[in-house]
């Protein structure tokens, strides 16, 4: 695949947040990550415990000469997105778990259309409205809530200093790999107010898509879904023939030539697209796995509570547990995490849910452990004590 475009933030003159350390919101540091990143249209929907990102990037995004516009429902606004991006913007929205469901269609739409565009769910318990407290309720849908067979990347962040670096990072990717960005950050990481370290502006990598004209592709030969893996993007109105279609199609865009063939081949490359790059693609972070008898696999909030548990588990009561975080949660990166463990007694696996990712987790690691248990939690963050206990109860059996 061509390189894509790497530069830093364009126009330092605008009013960005400065390098060094602040006291944030993880609301208003995802806005400022996206704002670094090169935001240039917000579309919004104000929804409970999401409302706070598009209160922050209506007050600055103007300042920025970006476009805010409040829409008068999740569809419209990502919808609204998907032109932002057709016409060269970077451009996202927030939304919580009930809103989240409403955007399925649209993203969809995106993923076979191959449009960038950034969509954070802060999540909350349901089913239907539930409640507006804490939740990772929304994990699988992230993965197979769209209809039509086409995976997509989503990270979890947990940390105000994720808000802030995932934001870009998921700007980034979704600029590399023509692709839709899920950020399933949940109410427990939106509204927490702690330390943000923002790194010299100059150092922080960008990406933009790729480009025909920067290729050397004329007009007359470019091909909207052809050229590579991942195809380069023109805008509107840079004089290239554009054919957005979200039926199935060849690499002109065309339907009139539709074959069992030609649906199969565009469907794959979709498909090689983002599974085929998993290892590129995803992250992980590991702890203490040299020693460990037993591991603790979790993402989003839980790990910090989660970290807590072990380090409390292996000081305190000498039992050796690893500790995996799970930084991208799709594409699940399952040789990853085959990687990191040799060989394990109990996989734990505490979510804000009653045990969705359990299952991937499972399926990844069932010749590396003896069992996999689930810690659930509905609508409420885990204490480490609790965690502490489960461990300690499974690990003595």
């Amino acid at each position: 695949m061509d390189e894509v475009e790497k530069k830093s933030p364009a126009d330092l003159s605008r009013p960005t947040i400065k390098a060094g350390r602040h006291y944030l919101e993880g609301s208003e540091a995802c806005v400022e990550g996206a704002l670094l990143a090169g935001l240039k249209v917000y579309a919004g929907y104000p929804i409970s415990p999401a409302s706070e990102i598009m209160e922050h990037a209506a007050r600055r995004l103007p300042q920025f000469g970006g476009r805010f516009i409040q829409m008068e429902d999740e569809i419209a606004a990502v919808c609204t997105l998907i032109g932002a991006s057709w016409a060269g913007a970077k451009a996202m929205t927030a939304t919580s778990s009930p809103g989240f469901s409403l955007m399925q269609e649209a993203i969809s739409f995106s993923i076979m259309t191959e449009t960038p565009l950034v969509i954070v769910d802060v999540q909350r318990p349901g089913p239907g409205q539930g409640y507006i407290t804490t939740s990772q309720e929304d994990v699988m849908q992230a993965r197979y809530g769209h209809h039509g067979e086409a995976p997509i990347i989503a990270l979890s962040p947990s940390s105000v200093q994720d808000m802030f670096d995932l934001t870009i990072e998921a700007f980034n990717l979704s600029e590399k790999w023509r692709t839709p960005v899920l950020i399933m950050a949940e109410e427990t990481v939106a509204h927490m107010r702690e330390q943000l370290i923002v790194p010299d502006l100059e150092t922080i990598e960008l990406v933009g898509r790729k480009k025909p004209q920067d290729l050397g592709i004329s007009p007359e030969a470019y091909l909207p879904y052809g050229h590579d893996i991942v195809p380069p993007l023109a805008n509107f109105g840079e004089g290239y023939n554009i054919n957005h279609v979200s039926l199935a199609h060849s690499e002109d865009g065309g339907v009139g030539n539709y074959s069992l063939k030609v649906h199969r081949e565009n469907i794959e490359r979709l498909h090689q697209k983002i599974e085929g790059n998993v290892n590129e693609i995803a992250r992980v972070e590991a702890l203490f796995l040299d020693d460990c008898e037993h591991v603790l696999i979790c993402y989003g909030s839980v790990a910090r509570t989660g970290l807590e548990a072990v380090n409390e588990v292996r000081e305190v009561h000498g039992i050796k547990v690893g500790f995996i975080r799970l930084v991208t949660l799709w594409p699940f990166p399952e040789e990853k995490l085959r990687n990191l463990i040799s060989r394990v007694k109990t996989v734990f696996v505490p979510e804000m849910n009653l045990g969705m990712m359990k299952h991937p987790i499972t399926a990844a690691l069932r010749d590396k452990c003896d069992q996999v248990i689930s810690i659930p939690e509905i609508g409420a963050l885990h204490t480490p004590e609790k965690l502490v206990e489960k461990i300690l109860e499974m690990a003595k059996c």
